[in-house]
């Protein structure tokens, strides 16, 4: 597996929040929705993204693409100047500031919102809406914004989802969640490969002779029994030399690297297939599912069966989550 491969192994959206956003100035909207990853491009127009801490304001153009990390929140406008008038909370749940629902009003086609139809500005947003559907290597790796221009490589998936975002057919849900997936890892793509990347400690530690090729055995074979002394062995170094130096330059030791990775691995495996507990602890390189639960647990918080069963926080047919009405008929539109 080679680096870039391993970090964008994460991404897997279900049921994402993809609305395509038409405004005419001014405008703003606070978003509070605490999601782990947000994705937005610019089709028309320009677009302001102003974060919360203070930071300064990173202005989009036709054409670009910013992804931003969660849960902090940050305001998307027309200028930075401009007072939100607007809050999106969690789920997608849209209101003034004052609480009052905003969703219906504002509705103009199937996943498409704003304030004027005709607006001069148009922006498509992919939201992930859980932690799960992101891996947290690949989380722990993004700044809290960052910007690419369109490409050859971005374009034609702008073009497709700019297409597919306002149809309403049979697994369309599904085609938009693997749209999403694909241009996130475009976009992810052109950014690591850009002059002077800030690539995280692990990803640069893959270019080490002896850490890279212990970082890709337990990344393409996590089930393995794995030991220091085993990984050390074919890396051609110590046991102590190995633990060393892979814990300098990943920042943390093997084993528990190897954990994360594992339960990884099991998280996309009680989601997306129906093994059993037993089965998926075997799996990813445990010999009990009490061994396997238990680690799970310590790390996720909820046990294999409860994240099995808990659904994502997505309703395919809620105006407030999508911007739509049930039938996706457009509403008349209230300019707020």
């Amino acid at each position: 597996m080679d680096p870039l491969a391993g970090l964008l192994d994460g991404p897997r959206a279900r049921g994402a929040f993809l609305l395509r956003i038409v405004m005419e100035p001014p405008w703003a909207v606070r978003i509070e929705d605490r999601a782990p990853v947000c994705l937005m491009a610019v089709r028309r127009g320009e677009t302001c993204v102003v974060p919360s801490d203070g930071g300064e304001p990173v202005r989009l153009g036709p054409g670009d693409v910013a992804v931003v990390r969660g849960p902090d929140p940050y305001t998307v406008a027309d200028t930075s100047g401009t007072t939100p008038h607007a809050r999106v909370g969690p789920g997608g749940v849209c209101t003034t500031l004052h609480g009052r629902p905003l969703a219906q009003d504002m509705v103009l086609n199937v996943r498409t919102w704003g304030n004027a139809a005709d607006g001069s500005t148009a922006v498509l947003v992919g939201t992930y809406l859980l932690d799960g559907e992101i891996s947290r290597r690949l989380l722990d790796a993004l700044p809290p914004l960052l910007t690419v221009p369109v490409d050859a490589r971005t374009r034609p998936l702008l073009d497709l989802l700019d297409t597919e975002i306002a149809q309403d057919e049979p697994g369309q849900r599904v085609v938009l969640d693997r749209l999403l997936d694909l241009l996130l890892i475009a976009v992810l793509r052109a950014w690591f490969a850009r002059p002077g990347a800030d690539a995280p400690a692990w990803y640069r530690a893959l270019g080490d002779p002896v850490v890279g090729t212990a970082l890709r055995l337990l990344q393409d074979d996590p089930a393995h029994p794995w030991t220091v002394a085993s990984l050390a062995a074919r890396a051609g170094v110590s046991r102590a030399g190995l633990a060393r130096r892979f814990t300098e330059l990943v920042g943390e030791p093997p084993m528990a690297y190897l954990t994360g990775r594992r339960l990884a691995v099991a998280a996309d495996l009680l989601r997306e297939s129906d093994a059993t507990v037993e089965t998926v602890a075997r799996r990813v390189g445990y010999s009990t599912p009490f061994a396997f639960s238990a680690a799970f647990k310590r790390v996720r918080g909820l046990s294999p069966q409860e994240y099995r069963v808990r659904p994502p926080e997505d309703s395919p047919d809620l105006p407030d989550r999508q911007g739509t009405l049930p039938s996706g008929r457009p509403v008349r539109k209230l300019t707020p």
